[in-house]
């Protein structure tokens, strides 16, 4: 029987559910006997041992072990269980003297047998919180022994809670029957065609995705082949990637290793690789946004010109100038952007569609590589509920550089449409969380789990993009392999000999100023003068990666490279065997040679992604740690590591140095050459240990599990798309958040005899004032008059207010002279100003000064001072924050700040107001970037729910109406959210009276975005026919069942509702469709004659849209009309009951 554990509840171990055991019945077995194995990769490895009992002193002093042989054995007294019953019993591995503790659960239901318990486990398990998220693991009534045996103390047990506590949370494992598609932007796969024109393919073991696992996986991506970048071919020949007509064979011989091409055109697509990726995002990437130097156009489809002049190095001129590296369009170039970025996007789609045919329901859709990085919003469009990860093998720049992108927001909701971001370093994680943060204005922390942990993630829209830091490995395997190789072994010997008796420094580089290259050749000059002795006894083999899609950086680096290389021979002759070679002529088997040859290796990269050369080194030199590699006589298997590499975090056996500082490059050589044994057999055991602990599979299965884990709802009405094009965004909501029903609304409003209307003011009724920054605090200072309502709406509040059967409030946090100065000459209008605190209820008279009174009584005021004083301390202190004054509540406002800084404040502040206003009756609310940014104090117990509430209570005492039938709620944000959420569970407890008379089957909870208030003291004022609507404004995670899309459609909604109201008292001589139909349809006697319509009178009628005469029942014509738009159509509909479904 296996036992699980999590994060929380380890090192206790539980069963998933309950087992059913038979008890014996003869008086002979007084005991129930057993014991634990201990298992290792899913393999018995051995029986528990009592010295698995740990450091358990008082226990082991007192116990005498039972014991089979050398085998510890548990025991179980039978007279303390009983049949029927289920119980948790605890005990320690190891630990076997004396009768476990054991904790009865009380049961619902007795059984009758075992057989029927254990039917009923799976439902036990969930109806008693066993292995719940509070409760993983055994729970333990007695923390007092807990303790005696040196384990964190653990919850208390969770048999009190109710079925509602939830499922059981499974832990996440990854079978043969999880589908995945990895996508990256080439094929793990080497492509050869033979001259008759036959296709073959291989692994390119190389790459990192090339790994082999059990999972059903499916490789998406295009293919290397002969101009694949959009460039001519030699000779100017057409020739550019796979012929069309061939490509039906290529994807015959990728089948078989599950990979399915993505065909783009070449031109497009090295628009997008050389164009867009190259020259735009990648130095963005890599920290680098200058805008001194010369702008590129990115686009290069012409291999720069090697052999042209080289300019003189001047070492020291390169030495202050290196952060001048090629841009790309990234501030504008004439247009071109846009066309790079189309390129870009272009590309994307071709993914898209190919993985959409890929797709099974249930798969796991992995995307690899910054050249992909807005493919989660295409692909979230079509299949949303797909779990998607996308990882990025480059750094992520900081807030400051990434926002010089015109693009930056585009990029960013692209990766948060993915359920999971994933970086090599935490480093490039907290950059994209600051971006996210303050670009997008998003908050991040650590959010919990299904396994009752925590993960770091990013909350958008309702979901939480969970963001991950793993770095990657290599595979030993695959390595040892290559290593072993006789033409392996022999290029070694080979490189061996050509530089007998040296110390070998290897350095493999791309040819781009990123790589510093220059900076090492500068420091190994610096090192020879001043360590002249060493001349001649090293050598440094520098291998140059051909890196033509970089244009004039590549050019500038290769001659700066040749002139330095040129000088430090000149000088001290074979120092620098400098070699330039394309990417194909540097494989995996080559790169091996070079590095099993070499004694020290170099990376000395000014910003650096995944760079596995360390590692492969490291694998390359293992041997050291062994007595014959120790006496071979080489100073081998160092690594130095510039501190800008990825794997600097994980390598760190190895000299770390700042590239920019040439003297620790220098310094780094000679530490090299004249390190202690001991020191350098530590530093290589240190460095060895990441690279044979984390491998590849490793790697990605640690991924894999946290993007299985994922917290994603199987129902995809969970979650709603909002925005068009790149702005499209998953939103995490109530699965039946849904466009608010006007006919649903139409139906219900028409035939209720006590309405209740609740309006916010300012982005629900009127244009929101505060979505700009400026306007804001021009408002606040009061040199911008507010926007005020149209003479539409305050025609259609004073019809819906003339009706005697609704009440309408608006309901604000505005002050009461700003809704009295635009609203008060509405008759038999409830204002509620400053959410709520103060209530104007709906009076015939109109002008003058209106009666307001308070939610909360009128207290002490002094805490305003107090409150001012010390929010005035925090404004001077940070700039762009301010103090906004109302008669009741005081806030400071930060929106304007340094979103991170401000914050910091803004919690400081609030934290600071607890302590000094705690002996008043006030509460202290903080509000996020996202909701405005501010700290605000205000009365104890005064929000927009506690006056909805005060308003249903006082309805039958002021207005002499029955109980509340029909109630339309709206609001558009944060500060409405109490106001939705509590007449939402007004609807709902109606709803749960209504079907609990007619025995129905109970209603599914409410969503958690609800915030759960007590709201029974509201029962006895409501209907159980209540017709609850609560609506926001705009598609957003909200406690609202609802949403309009903006203020245009709440204006719609209330007229159609002034214009049902109409219609029941006001007839002026129009028929509408359903009378017309109404008038043939219901003959009063049998006969032709009951309503004399002939044929001629039919046709006519159809035709004509203005007058038309028809014969009443005494044959004399009389006039009328057929309604010409909806308003007419509206104003004469008849009232008949529910048969009218759709009357809009």
């Amino acid at each position: 029987i296996p036992l699980f554990t999590t994060a929380k509840s380890y090192p206790w171990y539980t069963t998933r559910t309950p087992l059913s055991l038979p008890l014996p019945t003869t008086p002979n077995n007084k005991t129930y006997r057993y014991r634990y194995a201990i298992n290792r990769a899913g393999i018995f490895h051995r029986w528990e041992e009592p010295s698995d009992g740990g450091g358990i002193e008082e226990f082991r002093a007192q116990q005498t072990i039972n014991s089979s042989g050398n085998i510890a054995v548990h025991t179980v007294p039978l007279r303390l269980l009983h049949g029927g019953e289920i119980y948790t019993v605890n005990d320690v591995l190891g630990v076997t003297g004396g009768p476990p503790d054991i904790d009865h659960i009380k049961m619902r239901n007795n059984f009758s047998s075992v057989g029927s318990l254990a039917r009923k486990n799976a439902s036990a398990g969930s109806l008693y919180g066993l292995n719940s998220r509070n409760n993983s693991a055994v729970g333990m009534t007695d923390q007092g022994s807990k303790k005696k045996v040196g384990f964190a103390p653990q919850p208390p047990p969770t048999s009190h809670r109710s079925s509602e506590a939830g499922a059981i949370k499974q832990a996440v494992h990854l079978t043969s029957s999880d589908g995945l598609i990895v996508v990256s932007a080439f094929l793990p796969v080497h492509l050869t065609r033979s001259n008759d024109g036959e296709w073959s393919a291989d692994w390119d073991y190389e790459a990192l995705l090339s790994m082999q696992t059990h999972l059903r996986v499916t490789r998406v991506g295009t293919v290397k082949w002969r101009g694949w970048h959009g460039n001519v071919g030699g000779g100017k020949s057409d020739e550019s990637g796979v012929p069309v007509d061939e490509r039906h064979k290529v994807e015959a011989v990728l089948r078989p290793f599950n990979c399915v091409p993505v065909w783009v055109p070449t031109t497009l697509f090295g628009e997008m690789y050389n164009g867009f990726c190259k020259g735009v995002l990648w130095p963005i990437l890599h920290n680098v946004a200058s805008v001194y130097s010369t702008p590129q156009t990115g686009g290069n489809t012409e291999k720069p010109d090697p052999d042209k002049d080289i300019e003189p190095y001047d070492s020291q001129y390169a030495e202050y100038s290196m952060d001048d590296v090629a841009q790309g369009p990234i501030h504008g170039d004439g247009g071109r952007e846009g066309e790079l970025w189309a390129a870009f996007t272009a590309v994307n789609r071709h993914f898209t569609d190919v993985i959409i045919q890929c797709f099974n329901e249930g798969d796991l859709i992995w995307i690899h590589g910054f050249h992909l990085m807005i493919l989660p919003s295409f692909l979230t469009r079509r299949i949303s509920m797909a779990k998607i990860g996308i990882f990025l093998h480059t750094p992520f720049p900081s807030s400051e550089i990434f926002r010089t992108l015109w693009c930056r927001e585009d990029l960013l909701r692209g990766m948060l449409n993915a359920d999971q971001v994933g970086f090599h370093l935490f480093e490039y994680a907290r950059h994209f969380l600051t971006c996210c943060r303050r670009l997008l204005g998003l908050n991040y922390g650590m959010f919990p789990d299904s396994s009752g942990g925590h993960n770091l993630a990013i909350d958008t829209n309702g979901r939480h993009v969970s963001v991950t830091s793993i770095h990657a490995g290599v595979e030993p395997p695959v390595l040892h392999q290559v290593l072993s190789h006789k033409s392996t072994c022999d290029r070694v010997a080979s490189i061996r000999n050509q530089f007998r008796g040296k110390v070998i420094f290897a350095a493999i580089d791309r040819m781009e100023s990123l790589k510093g290259i220059p900076l090492k050749l500068i420091a190994l000059e610096r090192f020879l003068q001043r360590c002249p002795e060493w001349a001649g006894k090293i050598v440094v083999v520098q291998v140059g990666i051909s890196a033509f899609e970089r244009g004039d950086d590549y050019t500038k680096t290769r001659n700066e490279i040749i002139s330095m290389v040129t000088n430090i021979n000149n000088r001290w002759p074979g120092t620098v065997q400098f070699q330039e070679c394309a990417e194909s002529e540097m494989r995996l088997q080559q790169r091996m040679a070079l590095l099993r040859a070499a004694d020290v290796v170099m990376v000395t990269t000014i910003r650096d992604g995944l760079n596995l050369i360390p590692l492969e080194f490291t694998i390359a030199h293992l041997d050291a740690l062994t007595e014959q590699g120790r006496n071979d006589g080489r100073k081998r298997g160092l690594c130095i590591l510039s501190e800008f590499s990825s794997c600097t975090r994980v390598m760190r056996g190895a000299l770390h140095v700042n590239p920019w500082k040439i003297s620790e490059i220098a310094t780094a050589f000679y530490q090299a050459l004249t390190m202690s044994e001991d020191e350098r057999m530590r530093r290589i055991s240190i460095a060895s240990e990441f690279v044979t602990r984390v491998t590849t599979q490793r790697w990605a299965l640690a991924v894999m599990l946290d993007l299985k884990g994922v917290q994603k709802n199987e129902d995809a009405g969970k979650y709603a798309g909002a925005g068009l094009g790149l702005g499209f965004r998953l939103l995490g909501m109530d699965s039946k958040f849904n466009s608010l029903d006007a006919n649903s609304v139409a139906r219900a409003y028409r035939s209720a005899k006590s309405r209740l209307i609740l309006l916010d003011y300012g982005g629900t009724i009127l244009a929101n004032d505060n979505l700009d920054q400026l306007q804001r605090f021009q408002f606040v200072k009061k040199s911008r008059p507010p926007s005020v309502p149209t003479e539409g709406l305050i025609s259609t509040l004073k019809e819906l207010c003339s009706d005697h059967r609704n009440i309408v409030f608006v309901v604000s946090g505005k002050e009461r002279h700003s809704l009295t100065k635009t609203l008060c000459h509405i008759p038999n209008l409830g204002l509620a100003a400053e959410h709520g605190m103060f209530v104007s209820w709906p009076t015939p008279k109109v002008g003058g000064k209106r009666r307001w009174e308070t939610l909360v009584p009128d207290q002490d005021r002094s805490w305003r001072s107090i409150a001012t004083m010390i929010m005035e301390v925090y404004t001077s202190r940070t700039h762009g924050s301010y103090i906004e004054e109302t008669e009741m509540k005081v806030l400071w406002q930060y929106r304007d700040a340094d979103p991170e800084f401000g914050y910091l404040q803004s919690r400081e502040l609030e934290d600071h107001l607890s302590n000094v206003l705690r002996g008043f009756s006030v509460d202290i609310l903080h509000g996020g970037v996202e909701e405005g940014g501010y700290v605000e104090v205000r009365p104890k117990g005064v929000n927009k729910g506690v006056v909805s509430m005060h308003i249903i209570k006082n309805m039958e005492k002021i207005f002499n109406k029955g109980k509340l039938e029909f109630a339309l709620v709206i609001g558009d944000d944060h500060c409405d959210e109490p106001m939705l959420s509590v007449m939402r569970q007004v609807g709902r407890r109606a709803s749960e009276a209504h079907i609990a008379k007619k025995g129905g089957q109970p209603l599914a909870p409410l969503p958690a975005t609800i915030a759960q208030v007590d709201v029974s003291s509201c029962d006895e004022y409501i209907s159980s026919n209540l017709k609850c609507f609560t609506s926001t404004v705009g598609k957003k995670p909200t406690a609202a069942a609802n949403y309009v899309n903006d203020v245009e459609d709440v204006h719609e909604l209330l007229e159609s509702l002034v214009k049902v109201t109409t219609r029941e008292t006001v007839h002026s001589g129009f028929y509408s469709v359903v009378d017309l139909k109404t008038m043939d349809d219901t003959p009063t006697s049998p006969g032709p004659e009951a309503v004399k319509f002939d044929a001629q009178t039919s046709w006519q009628r159809s035709l004509s849209m203005c007058q038309l005469h028809t014969p009443d029942m005494s044959g004399e014509p009389t006039d009328a009309r057929v309604s010409n738009n909806l308003d007419d159509f509206l104003g004469t509909m008849e009232e008949d009951g529910e048969d009218d479904d759709n009357f809009f």
